[in-house]
């Protein structure tokens, strides 16, 4: 699937089938993640991969949106050094990674994580160091029902040429 094509169909999935994600996948979903643009080249990025059950569940019952964690069988815990752009650093990681997984016919679905309450106690259950911050969370899978995507605002009422 080329990179049009997966934006245009991506997306959220909440509902995973149990079939496991092949590590390579995983790894090429995350290369995607870190290939993302950074202020300055600083790469303030972490990935965490955590497919075990228990440690999901525990963040499907932290997370005020993320029930779902416990079906997915991956979850990437999005972390960053807390630099001047480290959120718009993360997410653009993570927009990477949603659309890499879109075109390798993976679900995704990502919850917020900075500035949630849960956020340092989830960056503590994965020990990650004090100076790194949690962006976000992004459940992976094979999606358990083919869904469509959301609709979007037509281009012709977002897009403004010159002016607004």
């Amino acid at each position: 699937m080329d990179a049009f094509d997966a934006i245009a169909t991506r997306r959220s999935v909440r509902k995973y089938k149990t079939t496991p994600v092949p590590r390579e996948l995983i790894e090429k979903v995350i290369d995607a993640g870190r290939r993302a643009p950074t202020a300055m080249n600083v790469q303030p990025w972490e990935f965490v991969v955590v497919t075990d059950q228990a440690m999901r569940e525990s963040f499907a019952e932290i997370c005020d949106y993320g029930k779902f964690f416990s079906n997915a069988p991956v979850c990437i815990a999005v972390l960053c050094k807390e630099t001047k752009y480290y959120l718009e650093d993360g997410c653009a990681a993570i927009e990477n990674m949603l659309i890499a997984a879109a075109a390798l016919e993976l679900g995704t679905c990502w919850v917020a994580g900075d500035k949630k309450s849960y956020a340092d106690t989830i960056a503590r259950k994965l020990n990650a160091p004090a100076k790194h911050k949690l962006v976000a969370l992004v459940a992976l899978g094979y999606p358990a029902d083919s869904g469509n995507p959301t609709d979007k605002r037509p281009l012709n009422q977002v897009m403004h040429i010159e002016k607004w």
